[in-house]
């Protein structure tokens, strides 16, 4: 099979990873994909109709969407419409990832557990319902934001902040809208499924780690790490996950007569109340998916195309009894202003460990590989115990070097005391 794989990060370098791995993948095409990335080749289109133009001209079996961009702008509804087998929502089903007002109006709509919330599209309004509101609040840029448009604020200033900076056009159109949200408390777990539309499969559970530093400190961020399996997630949590999450997602979908053929990705939080869901994206997490995949035993291509096709019924997957734990390096700086363009070196010596470095933000500049993005590589490892997983990837971490190189030292910490 001609596989077409869309997105440049870290999630779609795992994705190619576990493409390759297929008996059914012939030729790995990579829009644009990244350096890391090998023995596929890099496609410059990038619109949704150029996208589908060369699926066409070069004869392309399955396409698989990485980022949640393109999704949001229609892509798969240009690839159905000609006929194209591609993984993921169309447009109007984007909009659980791509508006954070639409999505909590489909979980109070179908009875999903969630944190209660207002929508405002004024200032004024927002600030007046804000001073009624108990601290520590969430306040959120209902559009897409780049994984910066949600600030758990913990004063009323902080809160105020945020808000005068979404009406302000700080995150652009994604911020002309405003939720107001009540701030949950307990243990975050990351539920990705597939789903398509007549059924729905959890694939292994993980945690990510979203805040910049150590102990859950510092901004929110993209995601600094992730492990995978999330203790959090037992096997009674999974049964209540299936009852009060996944089914009533996958009937919410079918009574609003939402195309989705792909990824759901569920944001838990655990409460002493049960799990609530806090948002969802309609793709792989990144970095949960370097986890998550590093411990698939089954073949991604059949599953994809079993997506895509509506015959996940026909699915059984396969997992490694394995922890796996991916730690994320980043540029100095991030989330907020860093500096790229850094040589990096050690990841042959990090590989020879046996992990696998999955680049997220690298080019090739003058014959050598230098950084250029906030996070830029995603050190993955398994182990017989996580203990071993986590001291397997932080000793190939410890073989990268570029300057400003910066990682949390905690990753799966909660899940070891």
């Amino acid at each position: 099979m001609n596989i077409l794989l869309i997105g440049s990060g870290g999630r779609e370098h795992a994705l190619a990873w576990k493409l390759a791995q297929s008996p059914l993948t012939e030729k790995l095409f990579c829009a644009p994909g990244n350096p890391g990335i090998k023995n596929s080749t890099s496609v410059l289109a990038d619109t949704p109709e150029d996208l589908a133009n060369f699926a066409e001209l070069n004869k392309i079996d399955l396409t698989m969407v990485g980022p949640e961009a393109l999704l949001c702008q229609g892509i798969v509804d240009c690839f159905t419409d000609r006929g194209l087998r591609i993984v993921g929502p169309d447009r109007r089903a984007a909009q659980l990832e791509g508006s954070k007002s639409f999505a909590k109006e489909f979980m109070f709509r179908h009875g999903l557990p969630t944190a209660k919330a207002e929508v405002f599209d004024e200032e004024k309004e927002a600030m007046k319902y804000l001073r009624s509101q108990p601290l520590p609040v969430v306040i959120k840029a209902d559009g897409l934001a780049a994984g910066k448009g949600v600030v758990v604020a913990g004063s009323r200033e902080e809160a105020e902040q945020a808000i005068k900076a979404c009406f302000a056009g700080s995150f652009g159109e994604a911020g002309y809208r405003v939720l107001i949200e009540e701030c949950l408390q307990g243990e975050e777990a990351s539920i990705l499924a597939l789903c398509d539309g007549k059924t729905i499969v959890p694939l292994a559970s993980s945690q990510d780690h979203k805040r910049a530093e150590d102990g859950d400190q510092g901004p929110n961020t993209g995601g600094m790490g992730a492990y995978s399996p999330a203790p959090v997630v037992d096997e009674a949590l999974w049964k209540i996950l299936d009852q009060q999450i996944l089914n009533p997602f996958l009937l919410g979908v079918q009574k609003d007569l939402l195309y989705f053929r792909g990824i759901i990705y569920a944001g838990i939080m655990v409460t002493a109340d049960g799990p609530k869901l806090l948002e969802f994206n309609v793709r792989f997490g990144d970095p949960e998916t370097q986890a998550v995949l590093a411990r698939l035993d089954s073949d991604l291509v059949e599953v994809l195309c079993a997506t895509a096709d509506a015959r996940l019924d026909q699915i059984e997957l396969k997992w490694s009894e394995k922890p796996a734990v991916c730690v994320v390096m980043t540029s100095e700086g991030y989330p907020g202003a860093y500096q790229k363009g850094f040589p990096i070196s050690g990841i042959e010596e990090a590989e020879k460990t046996g992990a696998m470095v999955f680049h997220a933000g690298t080019k090739i500049q003058n014959g050598q590989l230098v950084t250029a993005g906030g996070r830029v590589l995603g050190v993955t490892a398994l182990g017989n115990t996580l203990r071993q997983a986590v001291d397997n990837a932080y000793r190939a971490v410890e073989k990268i070097s570029w300057k400003g190189a910066t990682f949390r030292h905690d990753i799966a910490s909660r899940a070891l005391f």
